[in-house]
Parts: structure tokens; C-alpha cells; sequence
């Protein structure tokens, strides 16, 4: 697995354990970064990641609320809702990342990571958000 996608999969883990628990992601991220026994390659982009998605997240679940057909937040699987919100971010304000590689990275996610009717859904919305890119106030 290259190195980003293991950096992606470690900020889901980290959205969505702060998701369940409750707690800050970025305070989850703090404390999984000073229990690691070893630094990941990768470390700043899974800083980036999740101080990203926990920076923007109202708006981020604004646009996913407002574009995922007869879906609410609430309804979404809590997997789901993080990949959705961590492909929502690089898709729209990582310059870095190529609009493809960020919706295909999510959909990945979504495959190994969910159900079987997850990567399809991911893509849709991904792919909405991509197609209204130049006309979203962000």
C-alpha cells in the first residue's frame, strides 16, 4: 500500500474514533501521535488530513448534507460519513491532491472499509462535488 493511502486509511481511523468517542479529532490525533512507537513517513499528511477535515467540518457536512440524495448525516454509516468528509476535504482545498486520486482514494477506502453499496454512493457524491467544484462558495 503506498504510503498516502496508509495515511489517508490512518486519518479515517482517527476521524472516526473521534467520531464514537466523542472527543476532538484533533485531540485523538495528538494521542495516537505520542502512543505511536514509530513516526509514520507520512505523519504530516495525516496532520494535514484530520486538522483539515476537523477545521472545515461544518462546511464540509454542509455540502455532503446538501448534496447526498435522500440521505441525512444521521443516516449514514459513521464510516462512511468520515470517508465522505476526508474525500470532501482533499477534493476541495488540497491543491496537492489531483481531483481524481481524492475521489478514487475515498472510493477505496469505501471498498475495503464498508458495505457493498458504499463505494457507489461515495462516488456519486464525490463525483457531484467535483462536477459543482467551480461554483461552490468554499
Amino acid at each position: 500500500m503506498a504510503a498516502r493511502s496508509k495515511a489517508r486509511r490512518r486519518a479515517l481511523e482517527i476521524l472516526y474514533e473521534a467520531e464514537v468517542r466523542g472527543e476532538p479529532p484533533v485531540e485523538v490525533l495528538d494521542r495516537r501521535t505520542r502512543q505511536a512507537e514509530h513516526r509514520l513517513a507520512e505523519q504530516d499528511f495525516v496532520d494535514r488530513l484530520v486538522e483539515g477535515v476537523a477545521t472545515r467540518r461544518e462546511r464540509i457536512d454542509e455540502l455532503i448534507a446538501t448534496y447526498a440524495v435522500g440521505w441525512t448525516l444521521d443516516r449514514m454509516p459513521i464510516v462512511d460519513r468520515n470517508i465522505l468528509r476526508l474525500g470532501a476535504f482533499e477534493l476541495l482545498w488540497s491543491e496537492d491532491v489531483p481531483d481524481g486520486v481524492a475521489v478514487s482514494e475515498a472510493v477505496a477506502l469505501a471498498t475495503d472499509l464498508s458495505t457493498d453499496e458504499s463505494p457507489r454512493f461515495v462516488n456519486g457524491l464525490l463525483s457531484r462535488l467535483l462536477e459543482l467544484k467551480p461554483s461552490l462558495a468554499l
